[in-house]
């Protein structure tokens, strides 16, 4: 497990191995109770048998292979095969107990990052267009110009260099910005498609800190892991001179009261976080309350039956092929 400070990357090849043939073909096909009709036929084409409910009480003895977005406790034994989780955040289904040991977890990822790298450039354009003060004019039948920024030649910071961070990278880069991702570690050679330079916070803390004290946007796509839990503290934030925060990641990678200090100390210009560390927020929730924050309904990437019968397909092919599919999550590190 990481430390502190360490941006996680995804790493082919790590954590439980591919299932064998002969116990993929013997295993029961459990789905969740709230998936779709259509999604349900699709997944038991798939994988050429027929689906049951994705309960607690399931009894018959035979391995499983499960989809769905939470495992009870009554299957989380050596009968669990494979999991194919109908989201692209498997923090949940890790923090709820200890996951069998060699059962093979894959994720949901679909269309996400186009979609995020969409909600993200959205929040951008209409931050530089005045869009949130114009509507307040509107409101008050006030007619009065407002200073406007064009986005190219602005950095934006993402933090997460996989397929989410990649594609909000790539859609603000075809509009000029400039995109530095941070990662783990900083990566050799070319940076990956849609970065500009890729910094490992681990291995160059100063440089990490001059581009947060440089960017128009941070960006938020990290996974919830026990090193990435209120990864955004005071230190962070402290070095950010003036940036919008926006968080598409995990809500607890975030510090509150970090980040309402710097809020009402200037320091981040503005808030946009779809994610929250209690979900959904109460209203008496002081998180409404923070100066210049918008926030949404975990909205920003939301998964399409199409994503989870895509995913899954990807990877049926890739386990009856004795690969490990690429969204294979390493259970070990939570991501």
């Amino acid at each position: 497990m990481p430390g502190p400070g360490v941006v996680p990357e995804a790493i082919p090849g790590e954590g439980p191995g591919v299932p064998a043939p002969e116990l993929l073909a013997r295993a029961r096909l459990l789905v969740a109770p709230g998936l779709s009709a259509s999604l349900v036929r699709e997944l038991e084409r798939i994988a050429g048998r027929g689906a049951e409910p994705l309960v607690g009480g399931v009894t018959a003895d035979g391995p499983l292979l499960c989809v769905g977005a939470a495992l009870p406790d009554a299957l989380r034994t050596e009968r669990l095969l494979w999991f194919h989780s109908v989201n692209a955040g498997t923090d949940p289904l890790l923090a709820a107990g200890p996951w069998p040991a060699g059962a093979l977890l894959t994720r949901t990822v679909g269309r996400m990052g186009e979609r995020i790298a969409q909600y993200v450039l959205g929040w951008v354009l209409a931050e530089c267009q005045a869009v949130p003060e114009y509507v307040a004019q509107h409101a008050r039948a006030e007619w009065r110009r407002l200073p406007t920024e064009l986005v190219a030649g602005r950095t934006a910071l993402v933090y997460g260099t996989g397929r989410i961070g990649g594609a909000v990278a790539g859609l603000l880069r075809s509009c000029g910005v400039r995109t530095v991702g941070v990662g783990r570690t900083a990566r050799t050679g070319a940076p990956p498609a849609g970065f500009d330079r890729v910094i490992g916070a681990e291995e160059d803390p100063d440089a990490e800190a001059e581009e947060l004290a440089g960017a128009r946007w941070v960006v938020a796509a990290l996974p919830l892991t026990g090193a990435t839990e209120g990864f955004f503290g005071a230190g962070r934030f402290a070095a950010v001179r003036g940036a919008t925060f926006v968080n598409v990641g995990r809500g607890a990678t975030v510090d509150p009261v970090a980040l309402e200090g710097a809020l009402r100390g200037g320091g981040v210009r503005r808030a946009v976080l779809d994610v929250l560390p209690e979900e959904p927020a109460a209203p008496g929730d002081p998180v409404w309350r923070l100066p210049r924050t918008v926030i949404t309904s975990h909205s920003a990437g939301i998964t399409a039956d199409e994503d989870v019968a895509q995913d899954f397909a990807a990877c049926w092919e890739a386990v009856a092929a004795g690969r490990r599919p690429e969204l294979a999550v390493d259970t070990g590190r939570g991501y």
